[in-house]
């Protein structure tokens, strides 16, 4: 768990959400913060202290990234780093995801974590040539839901992908016993329980035909995947 910079500055943790999803954008930084206003206020402190870039990167409000110093401030050994134009769309969806799985009742109640693909990344698959998840969410085992203890994969999808890649990396996803950089040889272990207990796919209109199709050419792994349209405001 990383810790909350240690500074006179308010919503750290809003710093921190930044500093694991690669970036946001002002409008998804104000849901953290409060509102507009109170955003915009933590922008100007993070910049005049250096922890913090702003700007337009594509479409709608600007963005903003944490500089070395933040994540230093933060606790993290991320690689600092822009935000790249190709992924700004799914960094948004990925984001949007977070948020509203955090604001539902479960994850008021539950405080699950969110670890992302960049501290998975980071700290387990660096140079992994097998499929990395957009975040896992670990449900603590004294949450008071149905699911307390299960870790689930998720995936934001926006572009399809062909159904046969689709279908392979569910069944990758599922069969999975071991940790992201784990041995080879503890990838899948027979007899293992899987460490995804589920997969959870959130999908724009484009991807959710080819999502559906996959799934259900999994056999029994199929009730083990939960498909979902994206949150509202996850498109740029």
């Amino acid at each position: 768990m990383p810790r909350e910079p240690g500074l006179a500055v308010r919503n750290a943790g809003a710093l921190v959400f930044a500093a694991d999803m690669y970036g946001v954008q002002l409008d998804q930084l104000a849901v953290l913060a409060g509102g507009e206003r109170p955003a915009r206020a933590a922008v100007a402190r993070w910049r005049a202290l250096g922890y913090a870039e702003t700007a337009r990167l594509g479409p709608g409000p600007p963005w903003l990234w944490v500089t070395r110093a933040g994540l230093g401030a933060c606790g993290l050994r991320y690689a600092p780093a822009r935000p790249a134009l190709p992924r700004l769309a799914h960094i948004r969806a990925v984001a949007a995801v977070r948020l509203a799985l955090e604001s539902t009742s479960a994850g008021r109640q539950a405080s699950p974590f969110w670890r992302c693909e960049r501290r998975i990344r980071s700290g387990h698959g660096v140079g992994a040539r097998y499929h990395l998840p957009d975040a896992e969410v670990h449900w603590p085992d004294e949450a008071p839901v149905g699911w307390a203890g299960e870790c689930w994969a998720v995936e934001a999808e926006l572009t399809p992908k062909t159904v046969a890649r689709t279908t392979s990396i569910m069944r990758e996803i599922l069969s999975r016993t071991g940790d992201y950089g784990c041995p080879a040889a503890d990838f899948a272990v027979p007899g293992r329980p899987p460490r995804h207990a589920r997969a959870l796919y959130l999908c724009s209109p484009a991807a959710l035909a080819t999502v559906l199709r996959a799934r259900a050419g999994l056999g029994p792994l199929s009730a083990r995947i939960e498909v979902r349209d994206l949150p509202p405001g996850a498109l740029l």
